[in-house]
């Protein structure tokens, strides 16, 4: 008898060590980009950019570029210098 209620007991102790949740490790930048995309928006949150418009807004220019995808004769885009901010530059701080 004394063993059986060892083994419920074993049994049920099993069943509540898999509900336990453990922390996952996050890495110390964790949440800087969702900051980043905060600052920007607090910034200038209507930010007006002058000069050519946005490439889906012109509609000669799309239908010409579906055009050329439907028939492969895709223009391969020009490869662009990128360049990525650090958490200093957008006012945090690394952990």
């Amino acid at each position: 008898m004394r063993a059986r209620q060892i083994f419920v007991l074993a049994i049920l102790a099993a069943g509540l060590a898999g509900c336990v949740q453990t922390q996952p490790h996050l890495g110390g930048d964790f949440g800087y980009a969702i900051r980043a995309a905060a600052v920007a928006q607090i910034a200038n949150p209507n930010a007006v950019y002058t000069g050519d418009p946005a490439p889906g807004s012109d509609g000669s220019r799309v239908a010409l570029a579906q055009e050329r995808y439907r028939t492969g004769k895709v223009i391969e885009p020009v490869a662009a210098a990128s360049s990525i901010s650090s958490a200093s530059s957008i006012g945090m701080e690394a952990k």
